[in-house]
Protein backbone atom coordinates (compact mmCIF):
# COMPACT_ATOMS: atom_id res chain seq x y z
CA UNK A 1 0.00 0.00 0.00
CA UNK A 2 1.30 3.25 -0.98
CA UNK A 3 2.12 6.03 1.92
CA UNK A 4 -0.13 8.97 1.77
CA UNK A 5 1.43 12.58 0.81
CA UNK A 6 2.01 15.58 3.47
CA UNK A 7 1.03 19.28 1.72
CA UNK A 8 4.16 20.39 2.39
CA UNK A 9 2.39 24.25 2.48
CA UNK A 10 1.08 22.76 5.81
CA UNK A 11 3.16 20.59 7.11
CA UNK A 12 5.44 24.35 7.06
CA UNK A 13 2.85 26.70 8.42
CA UNK A 14 1.11 24.15 11.40
CA UNK A 15 2.74 22.32 13.86
CA UNK A 16 0.02 19.54 16.66
CA UNK A 17 0.00 19.82 20.27
CA UNK A 18 0.01 16.85 22.25
CA UNK A 19 -3.82 16.79 22.80
CA UNK A 20 -4.21 16.63 18.95
CA UNK A 21 -4.86 20.62 18.56
CA UNK A 22 -3.09 22.35 15.81
CA UNK A 23 -0.76 25.54 16.49
CA UNK A 24 -0.25 28.14 13.79
CA UNK A 25 0.97 31.95 13.61
CA UNK A 26 -0.91 34.74 14.40
CA UNK A 27 -2.99 36.64 11.15
CA UNK A 28 -2.42 40.08 10.83
CA UNK A 29 1.34 40.95 11.18
CA UNK A 30 2.80 40.84 8.14
CA UNK A 31 1.54 44.21 6.53
CA UNK A 32 -0.20 47.16 6.85
CA UNK A 33 0.55 47.53 10.62
CA UNK A 34 0.18 51.03 10.66
CA UNK A 35 -3.25 50.60 10.49
CA UNK A 36 -3.40 48.46 13.54
CA UNK A 37 -3.51 50.12 17.42
CA UNK A 38 -0.38 49.41 18.97
CA UNK A 39 -2.15 47.12 21.67
CA UNK A 40 -3.65 45.46 18.68
CA UNK A 41 -0.30 44.24 17.18
CA UNK A 42 1.23 43.86 20.71
CA UNK A 43 -1.77 40.88 21.09
CA UNK A 44 -1.11 39.27 18.04
CA UNK A 45 2.51 38.14 19.38
CA UNK A 46 2.96 34.07 19.83
CA UNK A 47 1.12 31.66 18.35
CA UNK A 48 -2.61 30.21 17.85
CA UNK A 49 -4.63 27.60 18.27
CA UNK A 50 -6.84 27.50 15.03
CA UNK A 51 -10.83 26.20 15.53
CA UNK A 52 -12.37 23.48 15.34
CA UNK A 53 -13.73 23.28 11.74
CA UNK A 54 -10.23 24.70 10.69
CA UNK A 55 -8.61 21.95 12.21
CA UNK A 56 -10.92 19.20 10.64
CA UNK A 57 -9.87 20.32 7.19
CA UNK A 58 -6.13 20.70 8.41
CA UNK A 59 -5.66 17.35 9.61
CA UNK A 60 -7.17 15.74 6.26
CA UNK A 61 -4.15 17.27 5.05
CA UNK A 62 -1.23 15.89 7.35
CA UNK A 63 -2.66 12.41 7.57
CA UNK A 64 0.91 11.08 9.28
CA UNK A 65 0.72 14.10 12.33
CA UNK A 66 -2.18 13.02 14.45
CA UNK A 67 -4.87 13.40 11.41
CA UNK A 68 -8.02 10.94 10.64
Amino acid sequence: MPKMKTKSGAKKRFKFTAKGKIKTHQVGKRHRLINNSPERTRNLRGTDVLSESETRRVKRWMPYGGGI
